[in-house]
């Protein structure tokens, strides 16, 4: 009794979120794949609804299309933080209706084929996207430094989500198979609440995402010189310009000031100094922080802001993992990390 208003509770929850999203950052270039996905789950959650809540059958001809097209918009908003492909964007868009295009054809021709199609898509798209963030968090070269770090796990936990909606429909569909539909109730109002987790996620992994035109990037492969003249460059923009104090920041940014392809500024910053980008910055704004705390008598919030830093709690993250102690205790310390701050 309990499943049959489920579905329509997370397509309200979700058109809320979309609501939220939408107005989370009004200044941003919207990331648009994750605010259609967005959409098109409240839409498919509303339909899953009338199917398994009301019986309604002639919904199964249009959900498994539409739950065909929920990876390509999860891997297309993931694509436009890390912006990796040269495709001109009708190219794209017909790569990613492959999927929705398949399963029509197999309604029509070998419709038991389609729920192990959709499970394949779905296995596939989140291998994508986990192919996409080998790098790690300097793979998303769009987002500001101060969120890479989170939106790199929330993308991560998008593509399990992606896998264990695979997971759910397997066993719905082995349900079915076996006579014991019952169970696929249960199972489905569960992969409707794993629906919501995973937009939730990719809505906060786009937060603050831009999308600027396409341009080529050089694939050069620096040796240690040339390590060193890259973060050479980058530390004197830091240091005379203070860019980190833009809380913005993000490595295409940083890479069009430097006048540097922001490949060679991530692979010189791993090689030479063992640490991604967003560490890197954030390094040199905790030695700013540091000081102000020791020389001045502003609030922590307020050297929080100044620094770069939005939220208390990456501020305070990031502080811990460069002095290992809170902004606080080094508040009450005054000097007494001062040879931390020389390091930076």
């Amino acid at each position: 009794m309990l499943f049959i208003p489920l579905p329509f509770a997370v397509a309200i929850l979700l058109l809320v979120l979309f609501v939220a999203v939408l107005r989370r950052d009004e200044e941003a270039v919207p990331n648009r794949p994750f605010l259609a996905l967005i959409l098109l789950a409240a839409l498919q959650s509303v339909l899953s609804g009338l199917r398994w809540g009301y019986g309604i059958q002639a919904i199964g001809l249009v959900a498994p299309v539409i739950a065909a097209m929920v990876p390509p918009l999860a891997y297309a908003g993931v694509s436009r933080l890390v912006r990796t492909s040269g495709r001109p964007l009708p190219v794209r868009m017909a790569l990613h209706a492959v999927p929705a295009a398949l399963i029509l054809a197999l309604m029509t021709v070998w419709r038991d084929a389609i729920d192990i199609a959709l499970v394949l898509v779905f296995v596939g798209y989140a291998l994508a996207i986990l192919l996409l963030m080998r790098p790690g968090a300097d793979a998303l070269r769009l987002v500001p430094f101060e969120g890479a770090v989170p939106a790199f796990r929330a993308i991560i936990f998008t593509a399990a989500a992606l896998c264990l909606s695979a997971a759910i429909d397997t066993f719905v569909f082995l349900d079915l198979t076996s006579a014991h539909s019952a169970r696929a109730l249960m199972l489905i109002s569960i992969g409707n609440l794993a629906v919501l987790v995973i937009l939730g996620i990719a809505a906060a992994a786009a937060s603050r995402s831009r999308a600027p035109a396409e341009t080529a990037e050089a694939a050069a492969r620096p040796q240690a010189s040339e390590d060193k003249e890259t973060i050479a460059t980058v530390d004197a923009l830091m240091e005379t310009r203070k860019l980190y104090r833009d809380a913005n920041l993000n490595l295409d940014r940083l890479a069009r000031k430097a006048g540097i392809p922001a490949r060679q500024i991530s692979a010189a910053i791993n090689r030479a100094m063992d640490k991604n980008v967003s560490q890197y910055v954030n390094d040199y704004r905790i030695g700013e922080a540091c000081r102000l705390l020791s020389a001045t008598e502003k609030s922590v919030t307020e050297v929080m802001f100044d620094v770069g830093f939005q939220t208390k709690s990456n501020f305070n993250r990031e502080f811990r993992r460069v002095t290992d102690m809170t902004p606080l205790a080094w508040r009450q310390k005054r000097g007494g990390g001062s040879s931390v701050i020389d390091k930076l």
